[in-house]
């Protein structure tokens, strides 16, 4: 049997989605919940600490493929999420979810042949897919 839980999720957003249903309150929601994300993620950096960034430039060998290339880059991140800051970023990548599901709906998408495609690409194309 098949997962349907995109098809559910898209089909109960567009049964709750009142106000916000012109594409321009969509677009700009969808920004709105990108930037809130972002927010969680650093508020976990610089409010609670469970997470610290240590960026700094990537190092790696000069002669090596890009497969293996795989084994030298890293995060820059530190810690694990606590689960206050967990909570909050479910809540806000669930909330991006929901207007990425509206964009779908008011633009006649499926938001699951979406993944499909998109999974099936990264699994054909692999680490060579740099687009």
């Amino acid at each position: 049997m098949k997962d349907n839980t995109c098809n559910e999720f898209q089909a109960t957003v567009s049964q709750c989605l009142v106000r916000h249903k012109s594409i321009i309150d969509i677009i700009t929601k969808i920004q709105e919940t990108a930037g809130r994300v972002n927010r969680a993620v650093a508020k976990s950096v610089t409010s609670c600490g469970c997470l610290e960034v240590n960026a700094k430039k990537q190092q790696f060998p000069a002669n090596i493929s890009l497969h293996e290339l795989t084994q030298f880059m890293e995060t820059h991140l530190k810690g694990d999420l606590c689960e206050n800051c967990q909570e909050v970023l479910e809540q806000e990548i669930g909330n991006h979810l929901f207007y990425l599901a509206a964009l779908c709906n008011i633009l006649g998408l499926s938001l699951n042949d979406i993944i499909s495609k998109e999974n099936e690409k990264l699994s054909t194309l692999g680490i060579y897919n740099l687009s």
